[in-house]
């Protein structure tokens, strides 16, 4: 690991790295795969509904669950198809196909996806232990590694700014360690009608507005344009299963799909913020290029607060970590008063605000952005502690 302390770059070399080699925001085709992940994501989960119910994939009511009847699993396997439908196509648009070319990042969220899909498909059917669901996890990040979506440069804000240059050994393990926590978080937070595909909805679509933004500060650049196509694919891919998934659902994502939303997050993150160049930014611009990773984590912020949570509970009550209970973040909203659709969209609520605050952060000015977001978080606390208030008064 070496550590590089940054310059102030010349603002003429900082100009022509962000003027240089685009040809235009590829807003349209960016829409486009969106739309087509959407739609192939809508009609193939239907059929994936009736093959789930033949095979045996049905997710029985437990005593922690909130449905009260069997529900075919295996929505992940829908959303996979629009999703891998959805890249395959833009490989063949002219203005996106050029993000092919540079590096390999969407030819590794695809075979990774595979991967981990495999795995949700294997534990949605017969079930897995603990242990070997985590090594599928690993198998997959390591796939991303493998393929070279790996974090590479972390930047540290202390000490007036500078870099670390991981090297491969320390770039894997980065990796590794980032997805495995959101594959988990996000399946974690699957526990209502919805719910984990309304928040990758919003997690994707927070990442693809910053990376359009970041798109037309760096003039078009094509080093940008994977996460904002693997960004826009799972946006579309989330919005066409939701239909299926709303409560009352007619099909489960299982983990099958909320592990491949964590780990899809995860490769957009890595890939628009693991591997920025050095030579043509300056610190302040290399923290506005990681801001990625901050939008990430604000969206992340509520599954993985619900993880760690859970881990503190689960530990000193003596039981494993992995252990299931009914005292996650939407159980506990549900107990407040709020109704199964209402904890859903409150959820929503808060998680867009934290994604969209960080986006807004990084690219509006903080004059406008920071007085919007102390309105909208009294909003969401005032809609969240409603039903409390209203107990209270009678």
């Amino acid at each position: 690991m070496s550590v590089i302390a940054h310059r102030t770059v010349d603002p003429a070399v900082t100009l022509l790295a962000q003027s240089g080699g685009g040809a235009g925001i590829p807003l349209r085709e960016l829409g486009l795969i969106a739309l087509a992940a959407a739609i192939v994501t809508y009609l193939v989960t239907g059929g994936v509904r009736v093959l789930a119910i033949r095979f045996g994939a049905l997710a029985y009511p437990r005593d922690r669950d909130v449905h009260v009847k069997p529900t075919p699993r295996l929505g992940g396997v829908g959303m996979f198809i629009g999703l891998v439908a959805a890249l395959a196509l833009a490989g063949q648009l002219p203005a996106l196909a050029r993000g092919f070319e540079f590096n390999s990042d969407i030819p590794a969220v695809m075979v990774a996806s595979a991967v981990i899909v495999l795995v949700g498909i294997i534990d949605d059917r017969w079930g897995l232990d603990a242990l070997t669901k985590f090594v599928g996890q690993v198998t997959a990040a390591g796939v991303l590694v493998v393929m070279g979506v790996t974090w590479y440069l972390l930047y540290m804000p202390f000490g007036g700014g500078s870099t670390l240059v991981l090297d491969q050994l320390q770039a894997g393990l980065v990796t590794v360690l980032v997805t495995v926590v959101m594959i988990n978080a996000m399946n974690f937070v699957d526990g209502l009608d919805g719910l984990a595909a309304g928040l990758g909805l919003i997690a994707a679509s927070a990442i693809c507005v910053f990376s359009i933004g970041l798109l037309r500060a760096q003039g078009g650049d094509v080093s940008a344009y994977p996460p904002a196509m693997i960004a826009a694919a799972l946006a579309g891919a989330c919005l066409g299963f939701l239909p299926h998934n709303f409560q009352p659902a007619r099909i489960f994502m299982g983990d099958s799909g909320s592990m491949l939303i964590g780990l899809t997050l995860s490769a957009a993150s890595t890939s628009a913020s693991g591997r920025i160049s050095l030579a043509a930014y300056g610190a302040r611009d290399l923290l506005a290029l990681l801001s990625p990773v901050l939008v990430v984590g604000a969206v992340m912020f509520i599954p993985v607060l619900d993880l760690l949570l859970a881990i503190v509970r689960r530990t000193r009550a003596g039981r494993s970590p992995f252990s299931p209970d009914k005292m996650h973040l939407h159980h506990r909203l549900l107990q407040i008063g709020h109704s199964h659709r209402r904890v859903v969209l409150v959820i929503y609520l808060w998680t867009a605000l934290l994604a969209f605050s960080a986006v807004a952060g990084a690219l509006l000015d903080k004059r406008i952005v920071l007085p919007a977001i102390a309105a909208g978080l009294v909003c969401a606390l005032v809609v969240t502690i409603v039903p409390r208030l209203k107990r209270l008064r009678t």
